[in-house]
C-alpha cells in the first residue's frame, strides 16, 4: 500500500469517526450550498448590507425562544421573518429609503436583544456560540431541520428562477412584464431570513454575512451566467466548509471563523487568478497592450 495515501485517506476519514464530526461535515455541506445560492442574488441586486443586519435582528428571537423553553430556530426564525418584513413595510413606499431602513430594523431590534440579555443573570446558553456558531454542536434533529428547511429554500429559489433573475438584473422589465414585484421582494427577504436561520449554528451571527456573500463574490469574478455563478458559488461554499471544518480539527480552532477564513482565502485567490478578471490576468493584459 502506498504510504502517502494511507495517510491521506487516514487524513480524511479520522475525524468522521466521531459522530458530532460526521453531523457536522453534513451540515458544513448543506449551509453551504444554500447561502451560496441564496448570496448570488444577494450579489446581484446589492443585498449585502441587509444579510448582515438581518443576521443580527434575530439575537431577540434566541433569546425569547430560551426565555419560554422554545427551540432556538423557532424564536429565531419567528423574529427574522418579521424583521425582514418590516424592512420590506418600510421601505416599499419610497418615503425611507432601503438602507435607512435596514439600519432602523438592524438598530431596534439588536438593542432588544442585548437589553433582554441583561435581564437573565443566570443566561445557561453560550452567547458565544451565537455569535460565532457551533457546527461541532448539530444534533440530528438540527440535521434534519437544516436538510428540510434548506430544501425549501432551494426549491422556491428554482420554482420562482425566472422571476428573480428577471428582478435582479431588470427590475424596469419586471414591471412590464407585469411580475409580482413586491410579492417576489418579500419572498426574496423571507428566503434570506430563512437561510440565516438555518445556517446561524453553523457559522453564528457575527460571521454569517461571510457565508452568503464570499462564495458568491468569488464566482461572479469566474463566471458571467446566473447559473454558473450560482453552481460555482455552491461548490466554492461547500468547499470552503469543509475545509475549514478539518481546518479546525486538527489545528484546535474554532469551526466558523476557520471556514470564513477558508472562504476569504479562496476569494482572494480568486480575486488575483481569475481568467480575464484577476487583478493578475488584467496587469499583464495591460503590459502585453
Amino acid at each position: 500500500m502506498d504510504l502517502p495515501n494511507w495517510d491521506l485517506l487516514t487524513w480524511l476519514v479520522e475525524p468522521l469517526s466521531y459522530g458530532f464530526m460526521a453531523r457536522g461535515l453534513l451540515a458544513s455541506l448543506m449551509v453551504g450550498v444554500l447561502c451560496s445560492v441564496l448570496g448570488s442574488y444577494m450579489i446581484l441586486q446589492g443585498m449585502a448590507f441587509f444579510g448582515d443586519a438581518l443576521a443580527h435582528t434575530i439575537l431577540p428571537g434566541v433569546v425569547l425562544a430560551y426565555l419560554f423553553g422554545w427551540p432556538m430556530a423557532v424564536g429565531a426564525l419567528g423574529f427574522g421573518i418579521l424583521a425582514a418584513l418590516g424592512i420590506g413595510a418600510l421601505s416599499q413606499r419610497g418615503e425611507i429609503r432601503e438602507d435607512t431602513a435596514i439600519g432602523i430594523i438592524f438598530a431596534g431590534s439588536f438593542a432588544l436583544g442585548v437589553a433582554l440579555l441583561s435581564t437573565l443573570r443566570t443566561y445557561a446558553v453560550d452567547l458565544a456560540h451565537i455569535l460565532f456558531g457551533n457546527v461541532l454542536g448539530v444534533s440530528a434533529g438540527d440535521l434534519w431541520l437544516t436538510f428540510g428547511l434548506g430544501a425549501l429554500v432551494l426549491g422556491i429559489v428554482f420554482f420562482f428562477y425566472k422571476e428573480f433573475l428577471v428582478m435582479a438584473f431588470d427590475p424596469t422589465l419586471a414591471v412590464v412584464l407585469r411580475l409580482p414585484v413586491r410579492a417576489l421582494r418579500y419572498l426574496l427577504l423571507v428566503l434570506i431570513a430563512v437561510t440565516i436561520v438555518v445556517s446561524l449554528q453553523t457559522v453564528g451571527v457575527a460571521l454569517m454575512l461571510a457565508m452568503l456573500v464570499t462564495p458568491a463574490a468569488a464566482a461572479q469574478l469566474l463566471t458571467r451566467r446566473l447559473p454558473a455563478m450560482m453552481l460555482t458559488a455552491a461548490a466554492i461554499g461547500a468547499l470552503a466548509n469543509v475545509t475549514g471544518l478539518y481546518l479546525s480539527y486538527y489545528a484546535n480552532i474554532a469551526s466558523g471563523p476557520a471556514m470564513v477564513l477558508v472562504a476569504t482565502a479562496i476569494f482572494g485567490l480568486v480575486f488575483l487568478l481569475a481568467p480575464r478578471r484577476g487583478l493578475v490576468w488584467r496587469r499583464l493584459a495591460l503590459r502585453a497592450a
